[in-house]
């Protein structure tokens, strides 16, 4: 008998051929029946249950209720951020193009994209006794994994296997012709996989309540109270503007979390300075000032006491001070880069003043470790390098050829968008919150779109989760040239390019012994991008590569006993170079640092006067974790 996809030798109006696809019909019309069997009404299907049905009036009666309150509360009253924010025409230059791009309306893309398609139907369908493939073996793997259909429910009816099974083909051959894409620049083409990365998240069959089974029992178990819950959940995070990922009553700043000691010692309209209360009788000579970046709030290094990188430094002895940034307004309409820059300068006087010392140990962390870099050339370029004693970066970037994900949101129609969301000379932090959670949509967006709205959880309590979600406003002006000055036109590695203060600066003026801290997942600061600061310093500096990301990879303290971290003593010039040559260690890379930073300067003095804030005589603002942190 000839192979069903054979042409068939005899012209089809013959009897025979009739009567061949007659029965062929017939095959397909027994295998669909099959496949929704599961699904249809039998002789056997006891009737409705008053009781059930009457559930599940309510819990309609309550989902329409909540659509027409929400309406009537919304109308005439959305927020201009929210309304800019859901308008699609400003959200389309994100997408321009994409689709023609990708080679979809070619014949041979199709032709193979069916022949893939009808050899997945075939296998997946024989694994359930269905088609002409038909074995009946239900411990046969399904061709492909993915752990969002790790549920066993994917696998048990053939619909939903044939349903995700076919979503993970089609996102494979999407993705392999995004990669494949010919004759566009470098930037383009990371553009279009980025895009074909979220069209092909937000398809996923999970995401949608018919197309979930997961979704499905959990709506027939509790007869449409999920889904009520769901709603609510949607419409209180439509309400303020932003996705929710964890309980927003379960922290509270000062109680549960940024609980380490200390007093708000200084404070300008930009930031301010906190300075932490010794732990140890004795402690390290230079103390150590830390920026952290102010896209987000400076407590991630603050947790609690069991993450605190802060804590933990105040235990090893260190005199520590964090940098508390104010969350933009109309007030900081004209902030720009070199407001930044100078305030770094600014605190990092403050510290030597108040405590009476030379020098400071500094901490920048992502853009404000981009930004401390730009502080030492400035410092460097007017004499004044021999203020900071060493220099540690954490996952920040100066060279932004290399840059990562983010760079498919820096071009000049996007660039233009971001400007035209603007509100009062500063950017709504939501945006920047929406646009990094786009970079991991699968575990930050729509993971909780099932948790949270198909399948009505209760938010878990989450400190990450909270901080992440904790959103900081940014200053247009600063935010603009950012974009353009460093990731786009990549400004910061040429010398002299760039003016802080009047002042050009150049990063190879940098003689500042210098700790760079990469993560190795990091897809904010990839590695290699980070790496690329090893090239322009004139002094000593140590390269490490730490497990995990952009957090993880630097909140990692020792007691968690959690990944590794790898460390080239030799001269690699390359970071391929570094990896090969590298000598692993696991756990945390905190005690590297520590020691890295005693081998700098082990002198330490006794724990008294303004080493402790707030102590006799020394006039503080307020207690840690300050005003400034909790401002929106």
């Amino acid at each position: 008998m000839a192979d069903a996809a054979t042409p068939p030798e005899k012209p089809i109006d013959t009897p025979m051929d009739a009567g061949v696809i007659e029965d062929l019909m017939r095959q397909q019309g027994e295998a669909v029946q099959a496949l929704f069997a599961p699904f249809l009404p039998t002789a056997s299907t006891p009737p409705p249950d008053p009781a059930a049905m009457q559930h599940w009036a309510m819990s309609a009666a309550k989902l329409q209720k909540m659509w027409l309150d929400f309406g009537a509360e919304q109308a005439g009253h959305i927020e201009p951020a929210m309304a800019r924010m859901a308008d699609p025409v400003r959200w389309t230059s994100l997408f321009s193009d994409w689709y023609t791009a990708l080679p979809l309306s070619q014949a041979e893309t199709q032709a193979k994209l069916w022949e893939d398609g009808l050899e997945l139907w075939t296998n997946v369908l024989g694994r359930y006794g269905i088609g002409p493939a038909a074995s009946k073996d239900e411990a046969a793997p399904l061709p492909r994994k993915d752990r969002r259909f790790a549920d066993p429910r994917w696998a048990d009816q053939p619909w939903f296997a044939l349903l995700h099974q076919t979503y993970l083909l089609l996102a494979e051959k999407l993705t392999a012709m995004a990669a494949d894409v010919k004759g566009l620049p470098p930037e383009r083409q990371h553009q279009v996989q980025f895009f074909t990365k979220l069209v092909v998240d937000a398809l996923s069959p999970a995401n949608f309540p018919m197309t979930n089974p997961i979704v499905i029992e959990r709506t027939l178990e509790t007869h449409g109270e999920n889904l009520v819950k769901g709603v609510e959940h949607m419409l209180a995070d439509v309400r303020k503007g932003q996705l929710t990922h964890t309980d927003p009553q379960a922290f509270e700043l000062g109680r549960n979390i940024a609980v380490t000691p200390g007093k708000v010692v200084y404070e300008t309209p930009l930031y301010q300075l906190i300075q932490y209360s010794p732990a140890t009788p004795d402690v390290l000579a230079v103390p150590l000032l830390i920026f952290p970046p102010w896209i987000n709030r400076f407590y991630i290094l603050d947790l609690n006491p069991k993450k605190s990188f802060i804590r933990w430094a105040v235990e090893q002895g260190l005199t520590v001070f964090v940098v508390s940034w104010k969350s933009a307004d109309a007030s900081m309409a004209d902030i720009v880069w070199d407001d930044y820059v100078m305030a770094q300068v600014e605190a990092i006087d403050v510290v030597r003043e108040r405590l009476d010392v030379p020098q400071v140990h500094a901490i920048g962390y992502c853009v404000a470790g981009t930004t401390l870099a730009a502080t030492l050339a400035l410092m460097a370029r007017r004499g004044e390098a021999d203020k900071v004693r060493s220099a540690t970066f954490f996952t920040a970037q100066v060279d932004f050829e290399k840059a990562g994900d983010l760079k498919s949101f820096i071009d000049d129609s996007q660039i233009k968008l971001l400007e035209s969301l603007s509100t009062d000379g500063y950017l709504d932090g939501r945006y920047m919150a929406a646009t990094f959670n786009l970079l991991r949509g699968t575990d930050l967006i729509w993971n909780y779109v099932v948790s949270n709205y198909l399948l009505g959880e209760d938010y878990p309590a989450f400190d990450l989760l909270h901080w992440n979600g904790d959103t900081t406003n940014l200053p247009a002006k600063w935010h603009k040239a950012y974009l353009e000055d460093l990731y786009r036109d990549n400004r910061l590695v040429m010398p002299d390019s760039l003016e802080i203060d009047g002042t050009p600066i150049d990063l190879r003026l940098i003689a500042t012994p210098c700790y760079i801290q990469a993560g190795r997942e990091d897809h904010i600061a990839p590695p290699e991008s980070v790496w690329k600061l090893t090239r322009l310093l004139s002094g000593p500096w140590r390269f490490l590569l730490a497990g995990s990301g952009h957090i993880a990879g630097v909140v990692n303290p020792p007691d968690a006993g959690k990944y590794q971290f790898w460390r080239n003593d030799g001269a690699p010039t390359t970071l391929a170079e570094f990896v090969a040559g590298a000598r692993e260690t696991k756990g945390s890379w905190w005690p590297d640092w520590i020691e890295w930073i005693r081998e700098s300067d082990a002198a330490t003095v006794p724990a008294k006067g303004k080493r402790v804030p707030g102590g006799r005589g020394d006039a503080v603002i307020e207690d840690a974790p300050g005003r400034y942190v909790m401002t929106r």
